[in-house]
């Protein structure tokens, strides 16, 4: 089996590919399971050195736009830059994508990363006849609050999507063609919508959402952090692990596990702001939460306080897909999982 991850170079990108060369095997849409031989990361980046070493693993450096157009893509560790990478691939994992706060900011940039790249791909997949599973992620963005029309307390699987931004928009618009197209019969698509992931290891990104990992990971590190918006902040949590666990059984659901073709709600832990840094103190003390920077940022909480905070997921619950139990835990896993990054005394 081949596989192809773009954004395979970003967290959750290279957190797929490694769970999927550890458990090696994988279904796809409900067939028996089959050897995964090779994975194939696209992305601007190059991959982490550990994925680069892997026999299995090939990279595909440059933009996907240019890279789809058969233009200025750079192979390496034997990757080829052709339309051999799309004909040969049985899932194409979607991910590469400018984030939220980007989208906002640049209007051009967000359309071409996340509409122009992602109907390119589903063109190519067209074009070449071969109907992947294609897993695309979409994000709980394209839920959003207004005056005009609210959103319900609790949002469900059947709840119409109303985004308030740009990225919420475009994401919605790469969902509806992913439906399109795989009801056309060109693709396998699983749009899954993404809930906030917390913690990301690593580097701030461009996300509004990114203060949600930065308020944990930066003091546990012994640095300040921004938490610009209030405590009240509802805010729908997913860690790491769960989100790739959902991606993953996107990719193996069958047909009639799957059902319709809209979007799947992936689980979520609904939690606020207070509470995310009251666990933060339970885990690493006062000192932890005396390094977070308390000033409102309007054009975070401009977005931020359009999404929703409630999922009702009954689809994924039936896929047997559940949320992480508490903030707390999902600390403790970062912590767990990254010792190096933990530089605070006394973190317990």
């Amino acid at each position: 089996m081949h596989i192809v991850i773009t954004g395979g170079a970003g967290f959750l990108g290279a957190r797929l590919a490694r769970t999927l060369l550890a458990q090696g095997r994988l279904s796809l849409a409900g067939a028996p399971a089959q050897t995964i031989r090779r994975i194939t990361l696209v992305d601007r980046a190059p991959p982490p050195a550990d994925l680069a070493a892997d026999p299995r693993v090939d990279a595909i450096t440059g933009d996907l736009n240019a890279q789809l157009a058969g233009d200025g893509a750079d192979g390496a560790n034997g990757g080829v830059a052709d339309d051999t990478v799309w004909r040969e691939a049985h899932a194409i994992f979607h991910l590469a994508a400018a984030v939220s706060g980007e989208c906002e900011a640049d209007f051009d940039l967000g359309m071409r990363s996340n509409f122009a790249a992602t109907h390119a791909l589903l063109e190519k997949v067209r074009a070449l006849g071969t109907r992947p599973v294609l897993v695309f992620s979409s994000s709980l963005a394209v839920f959003g609050d207004s005056p005009e029309q609210p959103l319900p307390q609790v949002i469900e699987d059947h709840t119409l999507p109303t985004p308030q931004t740009s990225y919420g928009i475009q994401k919605f618009i790469g969902e509806q063609l992913v439906a399109d197209f795989t009801r056309k019969g060109f693709v396998r698509g699983r749009s899954v919508r993404l809930m906030t992931v917390s913690v990301r290891p690593g580097k701030p990104n461009g996300a509004a959402s990114g203060f949600f990992s930065g308020m944990i990971r930066e003091p546990l590190a012994g640095l300040p952090a921004a938490c610009p918006v209030p405590d009240a902040t509802p805010v729908a949590i997913a860690s790491p692990a769960r989100t790739v666990e959902g991606l993953v059984r996107a990719a193996s659901a069958s047909d009639a596990e799957w059902g319709p073709r809209t979007a799947l709600n992936l689980p979520s832990l609904a939690t606020t702001v207070g509470d995310m840094a009251a666990a933060l103190e339970r885990v690493a003390g006062k000192a932890a939460t005396a390094l977070l920077d308390r000033t409102p940022d309007a054009a975070i909480q401009r977005i931020v306080k359009t999404w929703p905070g409630h999922f009702e997921t009954a689809r994924a619950r039936a896929l047997g897909l559940a949320a992480d139990e508490s903030f707390e835990a999902v600390i403790r896993e970062y912590v767990r999982e990254n010792p190096d990054a933990v530089k605070l005394p006394g973190v317990a």
